[in-house]
């Protein structure tokens, strides 16, 4: 029988390691703390992939990949599937959880109507929210990348939470960066947002 560890205990580690490295190990270095947070991430991503994929066949396709990391390995992590998959058919995907299991528990209502004479402190508390919100990301995106690369697919991913507790997660497959790279160096210009968006989640 596999061990099992509760999310409360999850949650506390992950809310200690930001901690750690944002407070204590890089305090003033807030890009290296969030690279070695990634590089944890990473590390979980790899190892859990393995052991989830050991009796598996291996993948014909990265939409195939990406269809397993959405459904079985989302499931073994959070106890429930991705709630949406969508790809411009470019070597791009945007993974989205509607209630992030790991930032539902972060207060954050910008909501609440507030006055003019708070509203500068209210800025101020609304930016360290954001600041810490996106430090959480860096482990969680380290997972996704990890996986993906023990699959044989080497991405970028990177998460927005503009509509917390909802996550998107874009997974950008280095196929395309590289070409996008090129493009730019002919003076081209490419936008991701000019892609055509389609579902592709069954």
């Amino acid at each position: 029988m596999a061990r099992e560890v509760s999310e409360s205990c999850m949650d506390s580690l992950l809310t200690e390691i930001v901690s750690s490295y944002c407070n204590r190990f890089y305090a003033n270095k807030p890009e290296l703390a969030a690279r070695r947070i990634e590089a944890i991430g990473y590390q979980v991503g790899h190892q859990l992939t393995e052991r989830y994929t050991i009796e598996r066949p291996r993948f014909s396709d990265h939409l195939e990949a990406i269809k397993f990391i959405c459904k079985d390995f989302w499931f073994e992590l959070f106890k429930k599937q991705i709630d949406n998959l969508k790809t411009n058919h470019r070597g791009t995907f945007v993974l989205q959880d509607n209630k992030f299991r790991w930032l539902s528990r972060m207060s954050g209502d910008s909501s609440v109507e507030i006055s003019s004479a708070a509203q500068d402190s209210s800025t101020m508390s609304d930016n360290k929210f954001a600041q810490a919100t996106s430090m959480h990301l860096y482990f969680p995106c380290g997972i996704i990348r990890g996986a993906l690369s023990t699959l044989g697919i080497p991405c970028a991913v990177s998460a927005d939470i503009s509509n917390h507790p909802a996550c998107n997660i874009l997974c950008v497959f280095h196929e395309l960066m590289r070409r996008l790279v090129c493009d730019s160096d002919k003076g081209v210009a490419v936008s991701l947002h000019e892609f055509k968006w389609t579902k592709r989640y069954s």
